[in-house]
């Protein structure tokens, strides 16, 4: 039946592509400027950009019927995805080689990582795509904009703004696995408001996160709600005001660990995540001075209970962790000239972290409580853009940030972009610093905690250049990129603490080629080639491919249909297989996916979806010794208003 299933999508997927290529050279259409903001913390046209910088919007989350960030970030260049099995699990990012809690996510510019985790990284695993307009994922160094914890790169989650008459949707769709979701959305606006709302729900029977190759066969649940809005209101032309509140609750059937005899019946992990951000713009002297004042506060909960079971007659253990945080930004953008713009601000962060952990096995109770500790940062940013004969785009910044732990730290970073009108040729290139402080655990932790921490610092530069031929049908692009990481943080067993002990560096090239050869067909390809070296022991950095390709076909037909085929490479990578002490260092095999998506408007108000994922049925993994899912099939409706 998984034959069949792979053969009729293969033939049906190469039909409608060969079908599409006798379109090419179909009348050309306008492309509107894209613009940006987590580049500059302005609105900025793309084109202007000296930094690497990939947008993901809402239609590419559509046509690819990704449900997750995580999902949605997996084609992105320079950066890989980490999942500790199934729906649920633990998933983190890396940026161009760049320990994961070295990327610094946002929403709506405002700050998500997570305080009570040992190194303040932020788990995609349970953040959905409702209510999203786009994602901005800018790589390299990003400190002197956004402070600690940006020293692999910055992703922007922005969501949806209302406008006009109301809008919205009904969906449910079910599949593979025992998964059922259902969704609801709307938006609009009146001439001094606007609004948007999502709503989701997420059931799935899931996979063993231990592995079925190891001979596990429990499989662990996932359960999640998912709520997201933002309001506006403009009681003025030179001000408005509005608010973001995203709240995620979510349960998972975590197992034990990864591999062999891990699997656990009735080890559980609640989470609640609420986070709240509110902006007020201020625009005085006819737009030439721009006030914005930012406030965001996160709140996250997780609690892990594993109680005793007939394959673990004697063990048991539970925990809870809390992490709040609480941001201010105040930002002025002056419009000195035509040609000089500079952005100025103030940031400070709170934030607060406290953990407990008891355990009882045949070995004897054991208990850590980590008491409630608490860091502050103060930054202080400039940043100056000029604009020359609207061809030549520069930025010259700096920060100043003093931190409660280890004291003050200076970050900088230029920029430049060249656009060649004539050619449609854009050279770019930047350099720059970063720094992450260390985590509240790592400082703090009663046993393990080093408060003689120094930040890990960065730093780093890219030169890429971008080419489009005729019209726009064609766009290629290549950048070269080279990281130098000092004074990681590691846990140094023979000193029994946290220290700076670990350097390391990154280098590589990133390509990306988008050909439209018709206005119903896109094609889309990436490839990154990725150089990863620990400085403390000449080896590479664990969980870094190599080589990673991506491609993405995407046809529209009728005016009413579209289909989707996406295909991932992710090359071989290093990892240690600790089902054996001391744990081995083992290589991890590349694997293919291949996904393919399909949607059909029966009516305005009617659309019928379907999506196959791991459409090859590949057995691979991301972490040692924990599972992916096989093939899964996946159909619903939507209702439209």
């Amino acid at each position: 039946m998984v034959c069949k299933v792979k053969f009729f999508c293969f033939v049906f997927c190469l039909g409608i592509l060969l079908q599409a290529g006798g379109a090419f050279g179909q009348e050309d259409t306008t492309r509107l400027e894209d613009l940006v903001v987590t580049a500059t913390r302005s609105e900025m046209p793309l084109a202007e950009v000296g930094s690497s910088l990939t947008v993901i919007t809402a239609d590419d989350i559509e046509r690819q019927q990704k449900r997750l960030v995580l999902d949605a970030l997996r084609e992105v260049p320079g950066l890989d995805v980490i999942r500790s099995g199934g729906p649920g699990a633990t998933t983190l990012v890396a940026i161009r080689g760049a320990n994961p809690e070295q990327t610094l996510v946002l929403i709506d510019g405002s700050r998500m990582n997570d305080p009570s985790t040992p190194g303040s990284s932020f788990d995609f695993a349970n953040l959905t795509t409702d209510n999203i307009e786009r994602i901005e994922i800018l790589r390299g160094p990003q400190s002197t904009l956004y402070g600690s914890d940006a020293i692999g790169g910055v992703i922007n989650i922005i969501t949806r703004r209302g406008e006009g008459r109301p809008e919205g949707f009904l969906s449910m769709e079910g599949g593979s696995f025992a998964t059922v979701r259902e969704q609801a959305a709307i938006k609009g606006g009146l001439d001094k408001l606007d609004y948007s709302l999502g709503i989701s729900r997420l059931d799935t029977g899931g996979i063993s996160a231990a592995g079925r190759n190891y001979g596990n066969r429990e499989d662990d649940g996932y359960h999640a709600t998912s709520f997201s809005t933002r309001l506006g209101l403009k009681p003025s032309p030179i001000f408005d005001v509005d608010c973001t509140i995203r709240y995620l609750d979510t349960r998972f059937d975590m197992d034990n660990s990864g591999g062999a005899g891990q699997d656990d019946p009735n080890s559980i992990v609640g989470s609640e995540q609420l986070f709240v951000s509110s902006r007020a713009r201020l625009s005085l002297f006819d737009d030439r001075w721009r006030q914005k004042l930012e406030l965001a506060i996160i709140n996250l909960d997780r609690d892990y209970r594993n109680d005793v079971d007939a394959d673990h007659p004697s063990d048991m253990d539970r925990s809870t962790y809390h992490g709040e945080a609480v941001t201010l930004n105040w930002q002025h953008t002056l419009l000195l000239h035509p040609t000089t713009t500079v952005v100025l601000g103030v940031e400070r962060r709170d934030e607060e972290a406290k953990s407990i952990y008891y355990s009882d096995s045949s070995w004897g109770p054991y208990s850590s409580i980590f008491p409630k500790q608490t860091a502050r940062n103060t930054g202080v940013y400039v940043e100056d853009q000029l604009n020359l004969w609207d061809s030549w785009f520069t930025t010259v910044g700096a920060r100043f940030d003093d931190h409660s732990g280890f004291g003050s730290k200076v970050t900088w970073r230029v920029t430049t972009s060249y656009l060649f009108k004539n050619t449609a040729t854009r050279l770019r290139g930047s350099y720059g610093t970063g720094f992450k402080a260390p985590s509240l655990y790592q400082l703090y932790e009663p046993t393990y905690g080093n408060s003689a921490l120094n930040p890990e610092k960065s730093s780093g530069w890219d030169a890429g250049i971008e080419q489009a031929f005729f019209e726009g049908r064609l766009d290629l692009g290549a950048t070269w990129f080279a990281n130098d990481f000092k004074d990681l943080i590691e846990f140094d067993s023979s000193a029994y603490t946290y220290r700076n002990i670990s350097r390391a560096k990154s280098n590589g090239v990133e390509l990306s080629a988008t050909v439209r050869p018709a206005d119903c067909l896109t094609l889309r390809a990436g490839y990154t080639w990725m150089e990863t070296e620990n400085k403390s022991t000449g080896m590479q950095l664990l969980r870094r491919p190599k080589n990673k390709f991506s491609f993405d076909a995407n046809y529209r037909f009728t005016g009413k249909g579209n289909i989707n085929l996406e295909i991932l490479y992710v090359g071989k990578r290093d990892d240690y297989d600790y089902s054996s002490w001391p744990a081995e260092r083992v290589e991890l095999g590349g694997y293919l996916l291949m996904n393919m998506a399909a949607s059909y408007d029966v009516t305005r108000w009617l659309q019928l979806f379907a999506r196959v994922d791991n459409l090859l049925d590949r057995d691979y993994e991301e972490v040692k010794g924990y599972g992916n899912a096989g093939i899964g099939a996946y159909g619903g409706v939507k209702l439209s208003f």
